[in-house]
């Protein structure tokens, strides 16, 4: 069952999916946290909606700036706003009758793994906390800069003073828009243009761009920070078994051993970052071991 919610931030709304078990909504729930670029209707509704077919009631929903939801400038993604709106979508999902308030809690996917956990240090409303091959974007956007963080600052500053001057915002690409245009490149690479730019995993309200001025945000990001005196709540940590060039799988092994309340560690033999996104065999065997988390803890 799905339907259809907006949530309240201020003076603009959130797009949402609330997917729910067959006999409606339950007591205990789960609030999805979605990897850059990705809207509701991707990896978010792939993991929402078996975790509904396994009992759990699950909201997924748009960041702000992106997808169906409001916002301007369109294509942000600012690793702060993300956080906040997990803890949005906290405060409409207690609202729903039938959720218990107590027993919330939250399920990161790539990015939005690391927003999930940067999220549930101060706002523990989340009672527990699962993450699939969470990523630390800080530590990644810096490994991106050939000529390191602080050159990039630097032109990013001067970039940003240029557009003031004309008012024209720079949007760059996620990723190659088609296999042809990425040439030879890694698997990794190959996989994730796979999913997001092919019908595999297109959607229309994905724009695959991000505004270049949020990547200064990126840059100077931290998602693990304070983890270990502040987040105190269950951890859940799922992670690809194939070790690429995404940085998933040392986060989440650091995650794994600073967070001081880890529960379970799962590693998915066999699977890629990018296949943990919506190959069944991977998908389900995550959903199994998070639904079995999430039962104990919530």
């Amino acid at each position: 069952m799905l339907r259809h919610l907006t949530i309240p931030r201020g003076p603009i709304e959130l797009a949402a999916d609330l997917h729910l078990p067959d006999d409606g909504v339950t007591p205990r729930a789960v609030v999805l946290s979605t990897p850059g670029s990705s809207v509701k209707e991707q990896i978010g509704a792939n993991y929402a909606s078996r975790l509904a077919a396994r009992g759990l009631t699950a909201l997924v929903f748009d960041p702000a700036h992106q997808g169906r939801s409001g916002g301007e400038p369109r294509d942000l993604e600012d690793p702060y706003r993300r956080g906040e709106d997990i803890s949005y979508a906290i405060d409409a999902l207690s609202t729903v009758p039938g959720v218990d308030p107590d027993r919330i809690g939250v399920l990161g996917v790539c990015a939005g793994g690391g927003y999930a956990v940067h999220t549930a240090r101060t706002d523990h409303r989340i009672k527990a906390v699962g993450t699939v091959v969470a990523t630390d974007m800080g530590e990644a956007f810096r490994g991106f800069q050939p000529d390191g963080p602080v050159a990039a600052l630097d032109a990013m500053a001067a970039a940003r003073a240029e557009e003031n001057r004309t008012g024209e915002l720079t949007r760059l690409n996620w990723l190659p828009d088609t296999l042809q245009e990425a040439g030879p490149t890694d698997v990794d690479t190959t996989q994730a243009i796979t999913y997001y730019r092919t019908e595999r995993g297109r959607s229309e309200h994905s724009t695959n761009r991000r505004l270049a001025r949020g990547d200064a945000l990126l840059l100077g990001y931290d998602p693990f920070h304070l983890v270990d005196p502040l987040m105190t709540q269950p951890l859940q940590v799922v992670l690809a078994g194939r070790i690429g060039n995404t940085g998933s799988y040392d986060a989440g092994m650091r995650l794994w051993k600073t967070a001081p309340n880890p529960v379970d560690l799962m590693v998915v033999e066999g699977a890629g970052h990018y296949e943990m996104y919506d190959v069944p065999e991977h998908v389900d065997a995550a959903v199994d071991r998070l639904a079995a988390f999430y039962d104990a803890h919530l």
